[in-house]
């Protein structure tokens, strides 16, 4: 029998575009894309900090599509191993709750992975040697480094810390600064990493992950996270010492990154709940964007 009902029909047509639209959030989500985002323009900055100017439109393409693949393939290999710590964590993340099938994540994981070997060959010989020491790293990472607790925690963060290295090997020039700014992404995603940790406690624990969390406690963990959030705003401040051309463009952004990192040190230390990692590890993205703009204006002396 036919429906009169006009919302009966409204919501008919709207449905294929509705399954359509949950189904593309689903992959964007597995891949998270800020992530994939930043650590492209990580190395996009790296270039552009090397090169005392902005890279060329090839350098810049390939730099930033090898970074974000390459990390967008290992996060889709990441849920697939997470999936039973994700059913308590996060039942609604695109495979625990079945959106996105385990075989199509497999496929989806190998053909971004691939194509970001693709763009690093490019590149030349080194960054390809770079782009696979940084894949077989996240995928030890993602099938047996992650239960080591700390250490798993320091393979991610020398990944997030390699983008600017590697934007100086893309453009043939490892200028000292990079390697300042490249410790001080390693000391604030260490951080971040611990305070995940915080928020994956209960998952974590099924599993018998190491996290800090669980071997320490919450509150260890949070003093931990928030030492090395101070000890990177301390740094940021020696910048000046390693290249005598930083810009004075360098600080402002820089500053309100250093105050963001202090205040999610504050927030973790006076509550060390999952709710409140949950909250600090993406406003920590907030805080390392600011920083990467920093590290831009900075780096670079037209500015």
């Amino acid at each position: 029998m036919e429906t009169t009902n006009p919302a009966d029909k409204v919501r008919v047509l709207s449905s294929p575009n509705s399954a359509l639209s949950t189904h593309v959030n689903a992959y964007l989500t597995l891949v998270r894309v800020p992530n994939c985002l930043m650590i492209g323009l990580a190395v996009v900055v790296g270039e552009s900090i090397a090169l005392g100017t902005f890279p060329s439109l090839a350098e810049a393409v390939f730099g930033f599509s090898t970074a974000s693949l390459l990390l967008a393939g290992t996060m889709v290999l990441n849920d697939i191993h997470d999936i039973e710590v994700d059913r308590v964590n996060s039942p609604n993340r695109p495979l625990p709750s079945e959106k996105i099938g385990i075989r199509q994540a497999y496929l989806l994981s190998a053909i971004l992975s691939i194509l970001g070997m693709i763009s690093s060959i490019i590149l030349g010989t080194f960054t390809l040697l770079a782009a696979t020491l940084a894949l077989v790293l996240m995928i030890y990472y993602n099938t047996r480094g992650k239960s080591t607790g700390l250490l798993g925690n320091a393979v991610v963060s020398f990944n997030v810390a390699l983008p600017f290295f590697f934007g100086g090997l893309a453009v043939h020039n490892l200028r000292p600064l990079l390697f300042i700014f490249s410790v001080l992404a390693f000391l604030a995603n260490m951080a971040r990493e611990i305070a995940k940790g915080i928020a994956d406690t209960a998952g974590d624990s099924l599993r018998r992950v190491k996290t800090l969390a669980v071997w320490k406690g919450p509150k260890t963990a949070a003093w931990s996270s928030a030492s090395l959030f101070a000890a990177a705003v301390a740094l940021s401040f020696s910048a000046p010492l390693w290249d005598k051309n930083v810009s004075v463009f360098y600080y402002p952004a820089v500053v309100l990154a250093d105050l963001g990192f202090l205040y999610s040190a504050y927030r973790l230390i006076r509550n060390p709940k999952p709710e409140t990692a949950k909250v600090v590890k993406k406003h920590v993205l907030v805080w390392m964007f600011l920083g990467l703009v920093g590290f831009l204006m900075g780096g670079s002396p037209v500015l």
